[in-house]
């Protein structure tokens, strides 16, 4: 069995105090949990501070481009569906560049786990507004405030029928925890949003905000409603909820690919004389 030493990486150059580290202990421990051992899966991240995730893990890592975290790892699902495929990036990442390969994703329902640090800002590149910033917020480049409505993630993936639907904060890394390993063992892409405090650009979502705001949402409530999933996900302001939003069953793309049904892709014989026989077709 795996131990929380097993995931021990670089040192993180994350700001003292940032939402960051709340969300690495609570994913080391929902993969020790799980019994994943650090060869058995693969880590796609992007650019910005959730880009350097998985430098801080022991694991399969894939470091991808400004926003085409999906692309790569729906190439990744699609070669080797065996293997666990599992996404970290930033609301600017996700969000934004990345906001078109998000549809596609949650609309081809990959088997792919997405996990957002979103801490509504741009902390990288210093403090830019992110979609994810609230109305009116004050950013270095945007003095009179933001003019843009505040995109709401789950929201989104509600209407659009994404798999699996929740929300998590870095300050509860139990339930976050328990979020992790519901999404990794979820059939279908899964979307995580998380509160990620920045506790140097963003100084009005900070820890204590949230926690006057965020509840856990209530026993009773039956994630497999999507009208109700999507009330739900427009709750927002002196009160936020924060678990599985949505979840619902439904194919997977690698089971609608016939080539690779039976097998993965990388354990699949290859004749060369197909190819050959192909090329003969332009001569």
């Amino acid at each position: 069995m795996p131990t929380l030493d097993d995931y021990k990486g670089q040192t993180p150059a994350w700001c003292p105090g940032c939402g960051n580290f709340g969300i690495l202990n609570a994913f080391k421990n929902a993969v020790v949990d799980l019994g994943l051992e650090p060869y058995q899966f693969t880590i796609v991240s992007g650019i910005g501070q959730a880009g350097k995730f998985p430098h801080y893990l022991k694991c399969n890592t894939f470091n991808g481009l400004h926003g085409r975290t999906l692309p790569v790892a729906t190439g990744m699902k699609l070669s080797n569906h065996k293997m666990p495929v599992i996404v970290f990036t930033g609301d600017g990442d996700c969000y934004g560049e990345g906001g078109n390969h998000l549809l596609h994703a949650m609309r081809r329902n990959i088997n792919v786990k997405l996990f957002v640090h979103d801490n509504q800002i741009y902390g990288l590149t210093k403090g830019q507004p992110s979609p994810t910033s609230m109305e009116g917020m004050i950013t270095k480049n945007q003095p009179f405030g933001v003019f843009s409505e505040q995109l709401n993630p789950v929201a989104l993936a509600v209407a659009l029928d994404c798999s699996f639907v929740a929300r998590g904060f870095a300050g509860d890394m139990g339930q976050l925890k328990e979020l992790m390993k519901a999404a990794i063992m979820h059939k279908g892409f899964s979307l995580v949003d998380i509160f990620q405090p920045c506790v140097t650009f963003n100084k009005i979502n900070t820890f204590e905000w949230y926690r006057q705001r965020v509840y856990p949402i209530e026993p009773e409530y039956n994630p497999g409603d999507r009208a109700e999933a999507f009330r739900k996900a427009l709750e927002w302001g002196d009160r936020i909820p924060a678990g599985i939003l949505y979840r619902n069953v439904r194919p997977v793309l690698e089971e609608r690919i016939p080539m690779i049904k039976e097998a993965p892709l990388v354990q699949q014989t290859f004749d060369i004389s197909k190819l050959e026989a192909t090329l003969k077709e332009f001569y």
